[in-house]
């Protein structure tokens, strides 16, 4: 599916830019994961060849509503006072300026979960991101005043709205329903791997 304007490469348009953007970097942390893991994950999800080139399609098409995509995403966030606290202060009240921060690495990850190769920096970044939803790191990156813990069962339970929504903006373009189809089932294997290697700083290695 090549019929629209090509996007310029998604993976070099210069992330390096977007603070906080670990990708690549001594600042992500070590994955305590090995590549036979992420092999195995891979193979869980059904995450196959065709699919890779399928998000790389999807990419083309979501590079620009990404940032829309994320809008959307906290607006249903801030829909629920239980989920909009961990954006906010620690009294409840909004905090603009945490959320101005984060959201150009939210952006960036959609972008990321359709274009990056599965490697050892892919599994480091993706442990650095479950961490900083964890105690272990949440506000450090931008030195926030926010509560300090996400708790899993919120990240699990969002990433149902990420896939679900993410279907319309894939069909935004032209593609045909099966193209849709093609790279919605992709980029919900991928949301789902990416998801599931977040969740390793939550439990202990035997339990996970």
């Amino acid at each position: 599916m090549r019929d629209h304007t090509p996007t310029p490469d998604l993976v070099t348009e210069h992330p390096e830019r977007i603070h906080g953007y670990a990708y690549g970097t001594d600042e992500a942390a070590d994955s305590p994961l090995t590549m036979e893991d992420l092999d195995r994950l891979k193979a869980a999800v059904w995450l196959t060849g065709d699919d890779e080139r399928a998000l790389r399609d999807a990419a083309e098409i979501l590079a620009d509503q990404a940032d829309d995509m994320v809008t959307a995403y906290r607006a249903r966030l801030g829909d629920q006072p239980w989920l909009r606290a961990y954006s906010g202060h620690p009294d409840g009240t909004p905090n603009p300026e945490y959320g101005a921060a984060t959201k150009p690495r939210f952006d960036r990850w959609i972008i990321d979960a359709c274009t990056r190769p599965l490697d050892q920096d892919w599994l480091n970044y993706q442990h650095e991101i479950g961490l900083r939803h964890t105690r272990m790191k949440k506000n450090a990156t931008d030195d926030a005043d926010s509560l300090d813990h996400i708790p899993m069962r919120y990240l699990l339970a969002f990433t149902a709205v990420v896939i679900t929504t993410a279907r319309d903006y894939l069909g935004a373009k032209g593609a045909s329903p099966e193209q849709v189809d093609r790279m919605h089932s992709a980029f919900t294997k991928s949301v789902m791997l990416h998801v599931t290697v977040w969740t390793r700083p939550y439990v202990g290695p035997d339990a996970w």
